[in-house]
């Protein structure tokens, strides 16, 4: 870190700041400062920066964790959503020339466009967001097929442990699966509520997901093999052959659907793993009429 750089990542500094453009933490947009730069050592040691890499940073807020970054010399753009705070950004980031600082909405803006990658070039995200809008991110994201390479997101302790849950498992479901069929997902570390301003009610964890070149398993129809897994989550206390209903089958469907795959009808969600899934969606895509 340069020494003539304040590390942002500190409750005096952030309080300095916060004060100095006449802010505070908005409730509305679930804002929470982190101040601790163990943290943000350990999201920008996940992230595993070289200076030959690209960063999407998505909620840079006051420059916290895009300082970190930054001190690694690879290529960061942030996208801002708050108009208040690029204003904030020039001045806190202004010791840096290889940071971009984005105005604008992560889920409205050509990300491709934005990042102006080379030929064959993959890129990192990395992502400190208020909670209610961050699992819907990731998601966007990984669902677009974008040349991710890594992502490193802070997100509550529960989402974390369901992003990484097994079958079997009670924190098993829907987003278990989404976040596993697209990528490698581990928890770098927990974050307890004094590392960020205010302190937020809960605890938090550090995630990092490698993202996969293909998917863990390949249904032949991406498309239903979702729609299958929501509906055999959407119900989670009811057996698949009754569940399966939610993704718009007759119970008759079901059933063959179940038969072809091996899979009993007795069984829940929560019991099946993604290759299982990936049976039954095939085996069902192979019952249902053209049209569907």
């Amino acid at each position: 870190m340069n020494a003539s750089i304040p590390v942002i990542a500190d409750p005096k500094v952030t309080r300095h700041i916060l004060s100095a453009f006449h802010l505070r933490a908005s409730k509305r947009l679930g804002q929470n400062f982190l101040v601790d730069a163990g943290v943000v050592r350990a999201i920008v040691d996940a992230a595993d920066l070289s200076p030959a890499d690209t960063v999407l940073e998505i909620g840079p807020g006051i420059g916290t964790l895009t300082q970190g970054l930054a001190e690694s010399r690879a290529r960061i753009v942030a996208v801002e959503l708050d108009k208040k705070l690029p204003a904030v950004l020039a001045e806190t980031l202004k010791g840096y020339d290889n940071v971009t600082v984005v105005p604008g909405d992560i889920l409205k803006l050509d990300i491709l466009r934005i990042l102006n990658l080379g030929a064959g070039e993959r890129f990192k995200v990395v992502a400190n967001l208020p909670y209610y809008i961050t699992t819907p991110i990731l998601m966007a994201l990984l669902e677009q097929h974008l040349p991710i390479e890594r992502m490193v997101t802070m997100v509550q302790k529960e989402v974390a442990v369901r992003m990484t849950a097994r079958p079997g498992s009670k924190d098993y479901g829907a987003l278990s699966v989404a976040v596993q069929y697209h990528t490698d997902a581990r928890i770098v570390m927990d974050v307890p509520p004094r590392a960020f301003m205010p302190a937020p009610e809960v605890t938090s964890a550090v995630i990092a997901c490698r993202v996969r070149e293909t998917p863990a398993v390949h249904p032949s129809d991406e498309k239903l093999f979702f729609r299958l897994v929501r509906a055999a989550f959407g119900q989670r206390r009811k057996t698949l052959l009754n569940a399966l209903t939610g993704a718009g089958l007759t119970k008759e469907q079901c059933r063959a659907g179940l038969a072809a795959a091996g899979i009993a009808e007795s069984l829940r969600g929560e019991q099946l793993s993604l290759a299982d899934f990936a049976r039954l969606s095939d085996a069902v895509g192979g019952i249902l009429p053209e049209e569907e």
